[in-house]
C-alpha cells in the first residue's frame, strides 16, 4: 500500500475526528510441511489489511477492513463505532517518525526447504527407520506502517524464516513425541542443530526410568522454562492485570520477592522479534522489570498506562488487525555461572523437564503452575538415567525463584521470543503415576 492511501485515511479521518491512527499491515506467509515422512502442503498465505482507530466526541472508534478501496467506509464504520465506544481516557501517539532498515537477507527457495526437510527425515531414520517424522518450515515477511494526525510516521520490516521438527515413536504401549526448533531473522535457518537436539532426546529417552511422588530437585530447560514459567511472568507484569487489581505484584514494586539471581528483562534491539516501536507508534524500550528479585516496573500499552495515570511502555501490541493490548517484544532471564552439566552433576536425585504438555497453569494471576511433563528425565547421583513417564511437576513461582539451586551458564532463545538459561529448583512437588 502506497503512503498516500494512509495520508488518505487520516485525512478523511481528520475531518470528522478529533485524533485518529491508521495502523497498516501486511503479511505472507508461506509454510512447507512434512507430516509422517512426506510432504503434505505448500500454500502461501497472505493478509494486507488497515485498522483505523480515532476519538470522535470524546470516545474511542475503531473498525478494520482488508479492502483498501472502500476506505470511506472505513472511516463511517470508526464514526459510528464511536458513538457507542469507550471514553478515551488516552492520547493518541506524537512525534515520532522512524523507517526501519529493510532486510537484505534473501530466504531459501521452497525447493531448497523441501530438499531440507527430504534430508532432515533421513537423519532421523539413520539413528532409528520406525520414528515417524513432521518437518515444517515456514517463510514469513510482514511490513507494518502507523501513522497519526499528531505527527507520528513509522515503518518496519521482517523478514523471519522457522523450522522444527518432531518425532513420534511407538513401541507398543509406549509412545514418545519430541519435537524441535529454530526461528531465524536475517539469517540462515541452524537445521543441524535443530536435529542434534531432537536425536539427543530420543538418546537420553532410551531407558526408562521412575521416580517416586515427593519434593525434589527439578531443572527446567530454557524450552520447559519459557512455555511454562515464562508465560506466568508474561500475565503478572502486565499493566493490564495491574489495573485489574488481578496480579499478585500490583502493590509489590519495590519488594524483593525472588532470589537475587534471578533479573527478568525485555530487551527490544535483541532476538527475532526485535522491533523499534510498538503497535500504537510508541519507541520500544530496554525494561528491566524484576532486578536482582526485586519487582521493579511493569509494561504497559496507552489505555492501561493511561487509567493507571503512568506513561506507555511502547507495548501496544496486535493480533492482525485487532486493537492493540499489553504485550511483550521479549523477555530475556539474565543467565547464571554454573554450566548446565554442573547442574545436573550437582543433584543426587531429581527430574529434567525437556517439554511439557500444553501450558498447563493452574492459577496463573497466582503464579502457581502444575505441568504434565510430555518429556522428562529422572537423574540419579549426577547422571541422567532414562525418561520417565505419567509425572507431574507443580509449584508457586514465588516459592520456586525463593528456592533457586542456580541458573545456567548458557542461555539460548526460544522460538523468536524468549531467552533464558536452564533453571534449577531446590525443591518442587513431583507427583508420579507408576
Amino acid at each position: 500500500m502506497s503512503d498516500s492511501t494512509l495520508e488518505q485515511i487520516l485525512k478523511l479521518a481528520s475531518q470528522r475526528a478529533s485524533a485518529a491512527e491508521v495502523y497498516y499491515l501486511s503479511s505472507q506467509d508461506t509454510p512447507i510441511e512434512f507430516e509422517n515422512n512426506r510432504l503434505k502442503s505448500l500454500q502461501t498465505k497472505a493478509l494486507q489489511g488497515v485498522a483505523l482507530r480515532l476519538i470522535h466526541s470524546g470516545k474511542i472508534g475503531f473498525a478494520s477492513s482488508t479492502d483498501l478501496t472502500r476506505i470511506d467506509d472505513l472511516v463511517d464504520a470508526a464514526i459510528q463505532t464511536a458513538e457507542i465506544g469507550d471514553p478515551a481516557e488516552f492520547e493518541l501517539a506524537s512525534n515520532f517518525q522512524l523507517k526501519g532498515p529493510e532486510t537484505t537477507y534473501t530466504p531459501p527457495t521452497t525447493q531448497e526447504l523441501v530438499e531440507n526437510g527430504k534430508n532432515l527425515i533421513e537423519q532421523v531414520h539413520a539413528y532409528n527407520p520406525d520414528i515417524m517424522v513432521d518437518v515444517g518450515f515456514h517463510v514469513r515477511s510482514g511490513i507494518v506502517k502507523i501513522a497519526t494526525t499528531q505527527d507520528v510516521y513509522a515503518e518496519r520490516s521482517s523478514q523471519i524464516v522457522s523450522g522444527s521438527i518432531a518425532g513420534n515413536l511407538v513401541q507398543g504401549e509406549d509412545f514418545m513425541q519430541a519435537y524441535s526448533y529454530d526461528v531465524a531473522r536475517d539469517r540462515p535457518l541452524d537445521t543441524n542443530s535443530i536435529l542434534q537436539s531432537l536425536l539427543e532426546k530420543y538418546r537420553l529417552a532410551e531407558h526408562s526410568a521412575t521416580i517416586t511422588s515427593g519434593s525434589y530437585p527439578v531443572l527446567f530447560t530454557p524450552r520447559a522454562a519459557a512455555s511454562t514459567l515464562g508465560s506466568l511472568f508474561d500475565t503478572i507484569l502486565s499493566g493490564q492485570t495491574v489495573v485489574q487489581k488481578a496480579s499478585p505484584l500490583a502493590d509489590k514494586i519495590g519488594e524483593t520477592l525472588f532470589d537475587e539471581r534471578f533479573t527478568f528483562f525485555e530487551d527490544p534491539t535483541l532476538g527475532p522479534s526485535a522491533c523499534p516501536f510498538d503497535d500504537e507508534g510508541t519507541p520500544t524500550t530496554r525494561k528491566v522489570l524484576i532486578d536482582k528479585g526485586t519487582v521493579t516496573g511493569f509494561y504497559w500499552d496507552r489505555r492501561w498506562a493511561a487509567r493507571a495515570g503512568v506513561q506507555s511502555t511502547g507495548n501496544g501490541f496486535r493480533g492482525g488487525l485487532s486493537r492493540p493490548g499489553p504485550d511483550l517484544t521479549n523477555f530475556c532471564i539474565s543467565p547464571g555461572n554454573t554450566a548446565t552439566q554442573d547442574l545436573i552433576a550437582s543433584m543426587d536425585e531429581g527430574l529434567i523437564v525437556e517439554q511439557v504438555l500444553g501450558a498447563g497453569q493452574s492459577n496463573q494471576l497466582a503464579g502457581e503452575f502444575s505441568v504434565n511433563l510430555d518429556l522428562g528425565y529422572k537423574v540419579e547421583k549426577g547422571k541422567i538415567v532414562g525418561r520417565v513417564k505419567n509425572t507431574m511437576v507443580a509449584g508457586s513461582i514465588f516459592e520456586a525463584f525463593k528456592n533457586l539451586a542456580d541458573l545456567s551458564s548458557e542461555a539460548e532463545w526460544v522460538g523468536g521470543a524468549a531467552y533464558l538459561p536452564s533453571m534449577l529448583f531446590q525443591q518442587l512437588g513431583v507427583a508420579s503415576r507408576q
